[in-house]
């Protein structure tokens, strides 16, 4: 049968299509954001709350992109285009805010989010689809909209959107320069991996490419959020 435009592709990319699909995702997440504020605004709580979620989805494709840049062979490109079209994987960022707030201020306190064994990717998948629709659950009940997805859950749900969807335009020199530091590194020693990313901003910045003075990305790793 004759590939077709709708066919998903699951090849490999250059740096410049990885910064096209990444700089879509990142368009199309604010937009969702915006509609689910729109949607939490006229109070429809369940649609605002699923909405939020799909914008959080589409933020999580930016780091499943920036793996399948680094993708060695066949088989980790595949892997990454399955993640990519995963809901779950897409979301296990979601819990980042709240960990933020219970004390995670280093690159390692947010490690619980990647656990294999977290079930938090599975409850925010399960929140998008009680919003979106009826169903049958637990002991035969009826799980209606809204009747499930209240204000404080929905309002929750559309500031985490809004704080994935504040990312900026990337460039393909960016992607270039990921690669170029991270590649070499990618899977390896945690260390060397750490390493990579203080080298790859420090890089960043000497183009231009990210704001002047501390290497941020340095202070994220050794530090923690809360002494920049």
């Amino acid at each position: 049968m004759a590939q077709t435009k709708l066919d998903q592709f699951k090849g490999r990319l250059t740096p410049a299509q990885i910064t096209a699909g990444i700089n879509a995702a990142t368009q199309n997440a604010k937009r969702l954001c915006e509609d689910a504020l729109i949607l939490l605004n006229e109070k429809r709580y369940p649609s605002a709350a699923s909405v939020a979620i799909l914008s959080i989805e589409e933020s999580g494709k930016v780091s499943i992109l920036r793996g399948l840049s680094l993708a060695k062979d066949d088989k980790a490109v595949l892997s990454q285009w399955q993640a990519y079209r995963s809901h779950t994987k897409k979301n296990v960022t979601w819990l980042l805010p709240q960990l933020a707030a219970q004390g995670a201020r280093r690159l390692d306190d947010f490690s619980p989010l990647f656990d294999e064994d977290s079930e938090h990717p599975l409850l925010l998948d399960q929140i998008k689809q009680i919003g979106f629709y009826t169903d049958c659950l637990g002991k035969a009940h009826w799980s209606i909209p809204d009747k499930v997805i209240d204000e404080a859950l929905s309002t929750m749900l559309v500031e985490i959107a809004r704080i994935f969807a504040k990312k900026r335009e990337t460039t393909i020199k960016e992607i270039e320069l990921w690669i170029k530091h991270i590649s070499p590194v990618w899977g390896t020693n945690t260390a060397w991996m750490k390493k990579a990313l203080v080298n790859w901003y420090q890089e960043m910045q000497e183009l231009g490419l990210a704001p002047e003075g501390k290497n941020t990305m340095e202070e994220f790793i050794r530090q923690g959020l809360g002494n920049r």
